[in-house]
């Protein structure tokens, strides 16, 4: 897989209007809703803008990779927001970023998550296909691009993501 595999044309915003995370987070958020994708973009909104208030996921590369878990989300699937200025992600003190990828995940998260994040995070070590992303004509450019960077099947010998919920706490008793 790729990571064009988690996304669609619908879900790429090539020039994106807001200038801060929470109107940048708002426009994606719609993306998600115009193509079908979340039924209700406004609670996914609010979810992914309060994670971010408490961790900022701005990257060197002038990415941000802002999420939110949604229920009844069979896999995960991201927009991906361009600008044509950089702009501060955060506070004014934070890094500048020109590319934004709102990931929706499933909740409970599916095993595709951990791998599909850490691809994100390789793509930031990727100048030159980051800034020819900056530079697509159109989103059939944008997910050509994205189909060079490739994302692994989870580990098969790994239980499904859902089986590691924390039971009930046990205790160990010395006797």
């Amino acid at each position: 897989m790729t990571l064009a595999d988690f996304t669609r044309p619908g879900l790429i915003v090539l020039s994106l209007r807001g200038r801060d995370a929470p109107s940048t987070i708002h426009e994606l958020s719609l993306a998600f809703q115009r193509d079908g994708r979340l039924t209700d973009w406004l609670r996914f909104y609010h979810e992914a803008l309060n994670r971010e208030y408490l961790v900022s996921t701005e990257l060197e590369a002038g990415l941000a990779l802002p999420h939110a878990r949604v229920a009844g989300l069979a896999e995960p699937i991201f927009a991906v927001g361009r600008s044509d200025e950089p702009f501060p992600w955060g506070s004014r003190e934070a890094r500048l970023v020109r590319l934004v990828f709102l990931l929706a995940i499933p909740a409970p998260a599916t095993d595709r998550y951990l791998p599909l994040t850490a691809s994100l995070a390789r793509l930031a070590a990727h100048g030159s296909l980051v800034e020819a992303i900056g530079c697509a004509a159109d989103a059939a450019g944008v997910m050509a691009l994205l189909r060079q960077i490739t994302v692994p099947d989870p580990p098969a010998d790994r239980p499904p993501a859902a089986a590691h919920a924390l039971g009930p706490r046990e205790c160990l008793t010395t006797d």
